[in-house]
């Protein structure tokens, strides 16, 4: 038998039970289907991930004062100037120095001058005291990259004279029930008087602060004494693509004296990130896409052994005629083979669709390696040839003469 009749039976062998073939052929669709999915909407995310990484992620440098592990007796590492000297590196948009208030001064709203709402923390809960205070200098509150949801951040005018202003965070705000700046509201932080400058609708950088009341650095200094050892922090935003080169040169920047004092932090490698959430998503979805081909495999060998079975007497014809085992082995692997590739053509339509449609719902740049699309069908075919081995060894082993007896 020729390779074009070889096909031609098998093909007939299909075309006669349709409903068989696409029920027997589905596990392998959605194999097939799902490990495109998984390879499609992994690279689309990795590239999804490198995008983030590159507009935010990618531009932030933290600044550590690690001073008191160096010298328990050394004064906080960050110098009163710090973003006068961290302006001059090249790349640098903001930085700022910022660090949480301990302890916490209680916090509360006083708009007709009565005692604050959770003003009286003793004896409490520690949450009665109100938001937490974070002195943050006006870089430090720029590089968070702020969305005001009214009013203004304060400025280099309110630090360098110790204004009393404060910065709440948008859900800072609505625990002490400030809802609109037109009445020109007033919060009472410690003792103090603090008017309202603005509130955050949101930060891209450091979100806890939208539970917090910003106030200029030099205000909570004067006010609650400097930062304890190792609670100031410098947040920088820098220009994309410096981030690293101005973590390694920060610290001598800022205390060329003794820059050990400091500690900076670079952004992750965006290679090693994208690897991580690939692996993860890979392994997790692979499994999937590996069971779906597995009971398509057991589809496939399930059915094409129940036909050996029902075409015994077809089998025992072919023998009688001059049909050798081989022949019939070719043709029942030809049937299998080719159930497993046309599910996997199918499944690797439907897959392409999947991801596609996932990526245009959400806004994504669907991301398809040609590399897995070459390669779907074939896994297809692969599931078919090895799933069809057994029964066409059985259909090989009919003996003529006992097939045409039934």
């Amino acid at each position: 038998m020729s390779v074009r009749d070889v096909l031609g039976e098998a093909l007939a062998g299909l075309v006669r039970r349709p409903g068989r073939a696409v029920l027997t052929g589905l596990g392998t669709v959605l194999g097939v289907g799902g490990f495109v999915v998984v390879l499609g909407l992994t690279a689309t995310l990795s590239a999804r991930i490198d995008g983030r990484f590159s507009m935010l992620t990618a531009t932030e440098v933290t600044v550590e004062d690690v001073a008191a592990q160096r010298d328990p007796y050394a004064p906080p590492a960050f110098p009163a100037d710090a973003e006068r000297r961290i302006r001059v590196l090249a790349g640098v948009e903001h930085a700022g120095v910022h660090w949480q208030v301990r302890p916490s001064p209680p916090v509360g709203s006083d708009p007709v001058g009565s005692d604050p709402v959770g003003s009286d923390p003793v004896g409490s809960d520690p949450a009665a005291a109100g938001p937490a205070v974070v002195a943050a200098s006006p870089e430090a509150v720029l590089a968070m990259v702020p969305r005001l949801q009214q009013g203004r951040l304060y400025d280099d005018f309110a630090e360098r004279t110790r204004q009393r202003v404060v910065v709440l965070g948008g859900g800072a705000a609505a625990r002490l029930g400030v809802t609109t700046l037109s009445t020109r509201p007033a919060v009472r932080i410690g003792g103090e008087m603090f008017a309202v400058a603005g509130i955050l609708g949101d930060v891209a950088r450091q979100p806890e602060n939208l539970l917090a009341a910003l106030v200029p650095r030099a205000t909570a200094a004067e006010l609650w004494g400097p930062p304890g050892a190792g609670a100031a922090r410098m947040l920088i935003s820098t220009e994309t693509g410096a981030a690293r080169q101005v973590a390694a040169l920060a610290p001598v920047a800022l205390r060329p004296d003794r820059p050990e004092f400091l500690r900076a932090v670079p952004p992750a490698d965006p290679r090693r990130l994208r690897a991580g959430v690939g692996a993860d998503l890979g392994v997790l979805f692979l499994l999937l896409a590996g069971v779906c081909l597995l009971v398509g495999a057991a589809g496939i060998a399930n059915t094409t052994l129940v036909a050996v079975l029902e075409r015994a007497p077809e089998i025992g014809l072919r023998r009688a005629v001059g049909a050798r085992g081989r022949h019939i082995a070719a043709q029942f692997l030809a049937e299998s083979a080719l159930l497993g590739g046309l599910g996997g053509l199918l499944g690797m339509s439907l897959g392409v669709l999947a991801v596609t449609g996932v990526a245009v719902a959400r806004g994504w740049t669907p991301v398809l390696s040609p590399a897995v699309l070459a390669v779907a069908p074939v896994v297809g075919l692969v599931t078919g040839l090895l799933a069809g081995a057994y029964p066409a060894h059985r259909a090989a082993r009919v003996e003529p003469a006992a097939a045409l007896r039934r």
